[in-house]
């Protein structure tokens, strides 16, 4: 707590805040470090599995099979969402389940079941993207910032 909201705490709540803090389980937070590591990197390499099976059992290229490999990815995320696995996966990885495509299908997919009761139009489709809206709009930001800066260079570049 900083010492600004401190000053204008009683002497009594400044005990109760100090024994609440002394009371207060530490966390783990070497262990969650070390869970979300193991999960994050088990997910990441079942990416790489999918892509290397792409590659070898389908012919795709390198540069190709990145697209099949990120749509099961989502699929697989967003099926264990709906059986509810995935929240079980998330308890003990933490963050490691956050990896940007299943994480963000995880998101879409958990607003969409909470909201299905209130109709397919306004429930699910006009809830699915509020959490994970904001970071649609901040990727379509960045990638119109990246190409105008890409853009500007070539055109400085060429003169």
């Amino acid at each position: 707590m900083s010492n600004k909201k401190k000053k204008k705490l009683t002497p009594t709540q400044q005990e109760y805040q100090a024994l609440a803090n002394n009371l207060e389980p530490k966390r783990p937070v070497m262990a969650n470090c070390i869970k979300a590591f193991l999960v994050g990197g088990t997910i990441c390499t079942l990416g790489q599995g999918l892509q290397w099976m792409f590659i070898e059992y389908f012919n795709f290229t390198e540069d190709t099979a990145g697209d099949p490999t990120v749509a099961v990815l989502i699929f697989i995320s967003a099926l264990l969402t709906g059986l509810g696995v995935y929240d079980h996966i998330a308890q003990f990885g933490g963050a490691g389940t956050a990896v940007p495509v299943t994480g963000f299908a995880n998101t879409v997919a958990s607003a969409s079941i909470e909201h299905r009761s209130e109709g397919y139009v306004l429930g699910v489709g006009g809830n699915m993207f509020k959490l994970a809206g904001s970071v649609i709009a901040f990727g379509v930001f960045s990638a119109f910032v990246v190409a105008l800066v890409k853009i500007t260079i070539k055109k400085l570049g060429g003169m």
